[in-house]
């Protein structure tokens, strides 16, 4: 379209939401040939702008007089037709981006319900789940999921992020006072979707295809995203696929980590990246000797906190933070927040003389690992982060810093030693004897049982616990009999096995017991 040719005169009318008669907007040209002689109770608003350089203004007449004088006007303005159905195509929208869930889907809504019920019917003992508060998911299903956000504060793709950036800084700064960390000395990146994401931008952003990590074993207890491959030699994880992996793993007769082994089998491998912490490891972690053997090869040390995070701010474990370069976790299972992963990196000047085998200058004196794992987490491996789940964690990271969660993770702690003691006197072998976080494994050979933050965020307390432990061990005494009967292996069990009286029992008492505990968020 050629601008310069617009004629004067052009008129546009707009439907206003009230019964009033469209408005008429007039666009012309600054310099009007023959203005039109205004009636004297008419008004006319000016504004001057520019399009591609050429210079036109907006004139709205405005009548003083009623709508009905204004129709019967001798010099009633032009105005283009309104589309007919217009107003009822636009109250189609509305009128399906309106409605509730239960009106919108339904179908989704009932298994949603279904969902909840099995939540408060049942007693959650998997250390990668917890219960949220009620703050955090009003933040999770908020407005907020509406902003396409690329990019970092102050450095967006899109226009309208002033307030994102707010939060996403708030966050940041929270996620450093929760572990007591120096803003000088410690960054953070918020964006990740998950541990695993988290954790793979590490690597990104520090190796090269092929480069070496080393991770406790996934069957020891450690993650998958470690660098899994099975005993016959599959790649599991992305990890290990894109880099080349070597685990160290726990003595199989006392289920603790072996240290000698470990360092032993870094010598000889020489990891660019050292790994410690796992998805199922109930005793505390050596840190010290993490970083000699980190220091002695000249690797990166890099701690996956995921489980135990709630714990380390609450200062009820052992803090990576004294040791560790770069230190990742979930942010959805002791810290109580939404569904996602956090990265912790060292900044600033180097506290240690290390022999940095990623940096490009080995002798430079500032650690290099914001710009490097800030640009794996975007653009490399993420679009636009999830502004709903940022918040969400914002607000369970101020949680974090209180009195009240401390207290919180200190029941934890005494209710997972509760549940081991129980278990213990029932005659129950634990794997290391017991266990000094949230999480124990009891030892069945082919099953493992893990985790208590779930049950302590709903209020059971050690007494509870041991009442758990009985339904464990009823469980455990019916799965043996199942066996028994059907055999270790058996994939097609009897359809109707579920209603069998014992079965049946024992998930009357759990839902009975477990019904009595009220769960964060399912009350408004």
């Amino acid at each position: 379209m050629d601008l310069s040719q617009a004629q004067s005169g052009l008129s546009l009318g707009f439907h206003s939401h009230s019964s009033l008669n469209p408005i008429p907007l007039q666009l012309l040209d600054q310099k009007e040939e023959n203005p039109v002689e205004k009636d004297e109770d008419q008004t006319e608003e000016v504004e001057n702008f520019s399009i591609l350089g050429h210079p036109m203004c907006i004139k709205r007449q405005r009548d003083c007089q009623s709508s009905s004088s204004s129709s019967s006007s001798p010099n009633p303005p032009k105005r283009v037709a309104m589309e007919p159905g217009l107003e009822s195509r636009r109250a189609k929208v509305r009128g399906w981006g309106n409605q509730s869930l239960p009106m919108a889907d339904s179908e989704i809504h009932e298994i949603m319900e279904k969902e909840k019920q099995r939540q408060v019917k049942g007693i959650e003992l998997i250390a990668s789940e917890n219960f949220v508060c009620r703050a955090v998911m009003e933040a999770l299903g908020s407005h907020l999921t509406n902003k396409y956000s690329e990019g970092l504060p102050g450095a967006r793709y899109y226009t309208g992020n002033q307030y994102i950036d707010q939060i996403e800084s708030l966050c940041c700064s929270r996620a450093l006072a929760a572990f007591g960390l120096d803003s000088d000395k410690w960054g953070v990146n918020v964006q990740p979707y998950s541990c695993t994401s988290a954790n793979f931008a590490v690597y990104t952003g520090l190796l090269l295809p092929g480069d070496r990590v080393m991770g406790l074993d996934s069957p020891s207890g450690g993650h998958l995203s470690h660098g899994y491959y099975t005993p016959g030699g599959k790649k599991v994880s992305a990890s290990s696929i894109f880099f080349e992996t070597l685990p160290y793993k726990v003595n199989p007769q006392t289920g603790y980590i072996d240290y000698d082994k470990m360092e032993e089998k870094a010598t000889d491998f020489r990891p660019k990246i050292l790994i410690c912490g796992g998805s199922s490891y109930p005793r505390e972690w050596d840190y010290a000797r993490f970083r000699q053997v980190a220091d002695k090869i000249g690797a990166v040390l890099m701690c996956d906190m995921a489980h135990i995070s709630g714990l380390v701010a609450a200062k009820e474990a052992a803090s990576p933070f004294d040791y560790c370069d770069i230190v990742t976790s979930t942010t959805h299972k002791s810290l109580r927040g939404p569904r996602g992963g956090i990265i912790f990196y060292r900044k600033g000047p180097k506290s240690r003389k290390q022999n940095m085998l990623l940096s490009h200058d080995s002798g430079s004196a500032q650690y290099d690992f914001e710009e490097k794992i800030n640009f794996a987490v975007h653009p490399s491996l993420q679009g636009g982060p999830h502004n709903n789940h940022i918040a969400a964690l914002a607000i369970a990271l101020k949680q974090v810093a209180t009195p009240e969660y401390k207290a919180y993770m200190q029941q934890v702690k005494k209710n997972a030693q509760a549940l081991a003691s129980a278990l213990l006197r029932r005659k129950c072998r634990l794997v290391t004897g017991g266990t000094d976080n949230h999480l124990l494994l009891w030892d069945l050979t082919t099953l493992g049982l893990a985790g208590t933050p779930a049950m302590t965020s709903r209020g059971c307390l050690e007494g509870d616990f041991e009442t758990i432990a009985d339904f464990l061990l009823r469980a455990a005494q019916i799965t043996c009999a199942v066996q028994r009967e059907y055999g270790k292996f058996q994939k097609d069990l009897p359809k109707g096995l579920q209603n069998s009286r014992d079965i049946v029992e024992l998930r009357n008492r759990v839902e009975t017991f477990a019904s009595q505990f009220a769960m964060p968020g399912f009350d408004f």
